[in-house]
């Protein structure tokens, strides 16, 4: 008989992220616990739930404390904590102390986070496995001119970046040799400030590339799968704006060949749980190639993607899996039908720059129908506050085709209402509704339709 599920367990995260996880937790008979902090204290998902105040808003005496948040977990009596996506999700001192109290980290092991959170020991561990990497140097720069000869060797443009870290921070881009020395003392500035450490890597830099990215899953025992892949080329400034899958930019062979070279990865590396594996899309050689940038050592926000080509509850999926259950599916009972969308709308003013724009959303109705499915944690009256990312809903789409999935999203977006704060809903059906888009014209270099 598999081991029983949790009783009690704290969602370490807010917003939306706390409002997807405690769907799960509910259809599964697991009582959620929300951690937030005291800005979040009276968010409409917190009514009426049992709620443990971890401290000030401000993120680092909150969110980001792991012995607060630990704490809280032990206080409130929960076996069990999901951190969700975003704030300690991906920091190994939150799955060692949970280990040392007694309670179950939703994810991978401490020492498989720590190995893909350093970007060249990940490297060496994906080659390994069997996956694409992109050229550059095989370590830490020593200074610039180890980064001159590793260029020289590689090849211009290449792409500087922080040996820890993400989010587009401590990259810089050298065109030329003359280009290398400050782009070098410009990222690693930059690294240093973001992420408390100034080491860099190079890497030769795809030019007109995809972003892809494969959903993988593991249980403790050795078994993973794969369940497909999701496209997230269209971003702005390193950040998705739309994902969707199956990608557009890929055939069937590469798919199918990548797709199964990231689950055997998955498994070698001692993976447990929901991951996913980014890669670009390289089509500078005579055939295009998916090379391996990272792992995200978590649930990714648009994993609702490839629930909707799926029919899977990946929360549900995860919560077995750190119970101690095998994985419930083998790789022959995932079955991925129709095209699924995701736009990731926030409270931004795009006519300024896309500066975040807290405030009270006076009236909120989210769209409904056929094919459309939205996660959100707002409701009208709600206050955007101004200590978090500004995200308000996910909208889902799903179809027969990429035509359908994208006509339903640009329906289900001109019925979104959002009054009070300003919103990326114009920028979304700008790019919608671009022929770039449409014929899939684009790569991670310009947004179609917008700018």
């Amino acid at each position: 008989m598999p081991p029983a599920l949790f009783h009690r367990l704290l969602i370490a995260n807010r917003g939306e992220v706390a409002v997807r996880v405690a769907r799960t937790c509910r259809a599964l008979g697991v009582t959620p616990v929300f951690a937030v902090s005291e800005a979040d204290r009276d968010a409409p998902y917190t009514r009426g739930q049992e709620v443990v105040v971890l401290g000030p808003a401000r993120s680092a005496q909150s969110y980001l404390d792991v012995e607060r948040v630990v704490q809280a977990a032990v206080q409130s009596r929960c076996s069990a904590l999901h951190p969700g996506w975003g704030f300690l999700s991906e920091n190994p001192l939150l799955a060692t102390l949970c280990a040392q109290h007694g309670v179950t980290f939703v994810g991978p092991p401490p020492q498989v986070t720590t190995l893909m959170g350093s970007k060249i020991a990940a490297k060496r561990a994906m080659k390994a496995a069997g996956l694409d990497v992109i050229p550059g140097s095989e370590g830490v720069l020593r200074d610039v001119d180890h980064a001159r000869a590793v260029a020289a060797e590689v090849g211009y443009p290449v792409l500087l970046k922080a040996e820890r870290g993400g989010g587009g921070r401590g990259m810089r881009v050298a065109n030329t040799p003359d280009q290398i020395e400050s782009a070098y003392h410009d990222a690693q500035a930059e690294a240093r400030a973001a992420f408390g450490g100034d080491g860099l890597y190079l890497e030769k830099l795809v030019v007109g590339g995809a972003h892809v990215e494969i959903q993988v899953f593991a249980d403790r025992y050795g078994k993973a799968v794969h369940l497909g892949e999701r496209d997230c080329t269209v971003q702005r400034h390193h950040q998705k704006l739309i994902e969707e899958s199956p990608s557009p930019a890929i055939d069937a062979d590469l798919r199918a060949r990548t797709c199964a070279a990231a689950a055997a990865a998955a498994a070698r590396i001692g993976y447990v749980g929901a991951g996913t594996m980014e890669l670009l899309l390289d089509r500078s050689g005579p055939t295009p190639v998916l090379r391996f940038m990272e792992m995200n050592c978590r649930l990714q926000v648009e994993h609702s993607v490839t629930e909707e080509r799926t029919g899977l509850d990946l929360v549900a999926a995860q919560l077995r899996v750190a119970a101690g259950q095998p994985l419930p599916w083998a790789q022959s009972d995932i079955k991925m039908t129709g095209h699924a969308l995701e736009c990731r709308i926030n409270a931004e003013d795009p006519s300024a720059g896309f500066q975040p724009a807290p405030g009270t959303i006076t009236r909120w109705v989210p769209p409904a129908g056929d094919g459309i499915r939205v996660d959100t944690h707002v409701e009208t009256g709600y206050v955007v506050p101004p200590h978090y990312d500004s995200l308000l809903c996910k909208v889902i789409t799903r179809g027969a085709d990429r035509a359908a999935a994208i006509a339903t999203m640009i329906s289900a977006l001109e019925q979104l209402v959002c009054e009070g704060v300003p919103t990326t809903v114009p920028m979304h059906l700008a790019i919608l509704r671009s022929e770039g888009f449409r014929t899939g014209a684009y790569d991670t270099r310009a947004i179609p339709g917008w700018g």
